[in-house]
């Protein structure tokens, strides 16, 4: 398999859809993205990353990496000016009961302040169903299983499907269609959610190419528990007959940072199931997840890659990550096949972590790149392979940090780093430990000047934000995701600035 990421050298901006400035509580698919998209195209930029795109929860601190969906769409991500202009809400129904931060997004805030409005806009679509809507319910497979997921936590108060009525839980044909007569409206208003997120996202995604810009999107391996797709292909996951809860669960083994690991707790999928028709279904079942993302974005980026070589099988009775096992994964032949169906994908894979040369061998055989973060590079190890002048091909994608890091500047003023690794961190920039450059743009030089035919760099990083303003802490349960940057931070003079340094570069 070969990757078609990228001809030439390039680089782009990681900025979840989120984080955007916009007047409404958080960054969504209208004109904050337009615009985001117009400052792209002004610094220079050829990609932006975002992260999954799927329904969240509350309940998982609305972390985009726990959906409900692998297919469905954010209605959080839904702009509500793009409505107006539609004329299924009136300029009137957008003035917010009290006044959103520009800082952070309150996500159970805007979650009911958006609801109320689509709701709203559903009651007026109702009354002229447009053919364009008839035809996505038509083309869209996953759309009657997602509505019906929906429709059900609602009526049974947000209980884990695996809580509803026997019949209900083990998806039966028979309960299914109980649900779509007795609660039409709240399934449709499911089905309406989707279609409004999809038509926006499709004409965000051609602007975005008209101004030359790709998208990349983000696919979580796993799935959590408590999701449309678990509910709904019960057969293609390690759970137990019974109880309908998995038997054992992802996660990772103990390492440096962690004396217990790391228990996630997602269902596995039966990659190692001795019902050849199993082993079919998850292949066709992953070729429609491809299929899917690769309409919304560009490229996409497999997080914890390295599943697909081997992974860590926890017993679901465990409290920690202890005592779990390594099992194969479906290897080099799930690719080939994968390729066979849809040819050649543009997927970055995240090999972070404790890699072993049998995922390298995964990764290479498919021709996919790899990750190599900057933040990672200054172990005091000479060899170390995140260090620029380590890079031994082209095809990788360097990054300064991820969203699952501190900013640049918050790790670099950090307890964990001490002046000796400062001062080693700002000789490979060239520079001296008390220079007056920034540390931020000492690491986009570092980026954009390495061999890497692809640098992404964090909006944080491009601003130069401190600790307090980093998207993701791991192993911390709240308080995450909610980074928002104020419209005044992407000025002209950010955009001149990096769009020199890219030039400069050849990206």
């Amino acid at each position: 398999m070969t990757s078609l990421l990228t001809k030439k050298r390039a680089s782009g901006i990681l900025a979840h859809i989120t984080s955007l400035p916009a007047p409404y509580g958080s960054g969504d698919i209208g004109v904050s993205s337009y615009r985001f998209i117009d400052f792209l195209a002004e610094s220079g930029q050829t990609y932006w990353q975002i992260l999954p795109t799927g329904p969240t929860s509350l309940f998982f601190d609305s972390s985009p990496y726990m959906s409900s969906s692998a297919f469905a769409g954010s209605s959080l991500l839904i702009s509500l000016d793009m409505l107006v202009y539609k004329k299924l809400i009136e300029p009137s129904d957008l003035l917010p009961p009290f006044d959103f931060s520009d800082y952070f997004v309150d996500f159970r805030s805007v979650s009911n302040y958006k609801q109320k409005i689509l709701k709203k806009a559903f009651s007026r679509f109702r009354t002229s169903l447009q053919q364009e809507y008839l035809l996505f319910k038509e083309q869209v497979h996953w759309l009657d299983d997602y509505a019906l997921f929906m429709t059900s936590k609602d009526i049974h108060r947000q209980k884990p499907w695996y809580q509803w009525p026997r019949e209900l839980a083990t998806h039966l044909p028979a309960a299914c269609e109980t649900i779509r007569i007795n609660h039409a409206q709240l399934y449709e208003y499911y089905q309406f959610e989707q279609y409004i997120f999809h038509s926006q996202w499709s004409e965000l995604k051609g602007y975005a190419a008209k101004k030359q810009i790709q998208l990349i999107g983000d696919i979580p391996v796993y799935l959590g528990l408590d999701s449309a797709d678990v509910w709904s292909k019960q057969e293609l996951f390690e759970l137990d007959s019974t109880t309908l809860k998995p038997l054992r669960v992802s996660g990772v083994p103990p390492d440096y940072f962690s004396t217990t690991g790391q228990r996630w707790g997602n269902p596995l999928y039966d990659w190692n199931s001795k019902d050849p028709q199993v082993q079919e279904q998850l292949l066709d079942w992953w070729c429609e997840r491809f299929t899917a993302v690769f309409k919304l974005v560009d490229v996409a980026r497999i997080d914890h890659f390295r599943g697909f070589e081997s992974y860590w099988a926890i017993p679901a009775t465990e409290e920690t990550a202890v005592k779990g096992t390594w099992l194969k994964g479906p290897g080099t032949a799930f690719f080939e096949k994968i390729r066979t169906r849809l040819g050649n994908l543009n997927i970055i894979a995240e090999d972070l972590g404790e890699i072993t040369q049998d995922v390298i061998k995964l990764r290479d055989a498919a021709g996919f790149p790899g990750m190599k973060v900057l933040q990672f590079a200054f172990d005091g190890v000479s060899d170390n392979p995140f260090l620029p002048h380590n890079f031994s091909t082209p095809h990788c994608v360097v990054y300064t940090g991820t969203h699952d890091n501190n900013t640049t500047l918050g790790w670099f003023l950090s307890a964990d780093l001490n002046d000796e690794i400062r001062k080693t961190i700002k000789k490979m920039a060239n520079r001296e430990l008390h220079d007056s450059s920034p540390i931020h743009e000492d690491f986009i030089f570092l980026a954009l000047s390495s061999i890497a035919e692809l640098a992404i760099i964090p909006l944080q990083d491009l601003l130069g934000f401190g600790g307090d303003c980093r998207m993701n802490t791991p192993g911390v349960a709240n308080g995450n995701w909610m980074w928002r940057c104020a419209p005044e931070f992407l000025g002209q003079e950010r955009a001149e600035w990096l769009a020199e340094l890219t030039r400069r570069f050849n990206r």
